[in-house]
């Protein structure tokens, strides 16, 4: 599996290459607007990246403040956002467990396939690091916010086939009373070749040999959202 630390920290452009052409069927902004309104709300994104989901999300919402660790990352954002000709963002490096984002500033706190870093990266602490960046969540919330969180639920499948080192995070959430529901938001790629080189950028050998083998230009993917309302 290639290393997503130095993924993050230098091939910002070829994420975005990869990104860009997942949820083709456009379900992750459906899957907003079912869970809450998006009109005159003010936005907390963590682990914006290249701005995924700040893009989909700045043209619907009054502000969206944009958080990542990774400067690199932002760039790539920030590239996308002043070509977007909208001013309602900002973007700035922070961590998960200490944003730079003022109390109850936020009407909605999400974080799309980012958290489960906390996770992945620090294996001894993750459950006191997950309860760090909860507890962030909270205090940006205002009263009666919501925290919408995306995560992989397997890529390459049809049904949920969720990552087993995740499974243990994603009972954390069940417990702590979010509700949960998954959606398909596959990739789909302009020919084989761009498909085999991005999956195998990013996923690894195995599952570019068997996009390779399939000879297709659509890989499923799988994405659990979980979602709470602070009260």
């Amino acid at each position: 599996m290639p290393d997503h630390k130095a993924v993050y920290d230098q091939f910002g452009v070829n994420y975005e290459r990869l990104v860009s052409r997942e949820d083709y069927q456009g379900n992750i902004l459906k899957a907003y607007q079912e869970i809450t309104a998006l009109a005159g709300k003010d936005v907390v994104e963590m682990g914006a990246g290249t701005g995924r989901l700040t893009c989909l999300l700045a043209p619907h919402v009054h502000s969206i403040q944009a958080f990542d660790v990774s400067q690199h990352m932002l760039a790539v954002a920030v590239d996308k956002l002043q070509q977007s000709g909208l001013a309602n963002w900002k973007v700035q490096v922070s961590d998960h467990r200490s944003l730079q984002a003022e109390d109850h500033c936020a009407d909605i706190v999400t974080s799309g396939w980012s958290i489960c870093y906390l996770v992945d990266w620090n294996r001894s602490s993750w459950k006191e690091d997950i309860d760090q960046a909860l507890a962030e969540i909270r205090r940006m919330l205002r009263p009666g916010g919501v925290v919408i969180i995306l995560e992989t639920m397997g890529t390459g499948f049809e049904t949920p086939h969720p990552p087993e080192h995740l499974l243990e995070y994603y009972q954390v959430l069940a417990e702590k009373g979010f509700q949960q529901k998954w959606i398909r938001t596959d990739y789909q790629f302009s020919s084989v070749e761009e498909a085999v080189e991005l999956v195998q950028f990013f996923f690894g050998n195995d599952l570019a040999a068997q996009v390779r083998s399939a000879g297709t230009t659509i890989l499923p993917e799988c994405t659990g959202i979980w979602w709470h309302v602070i009260a």
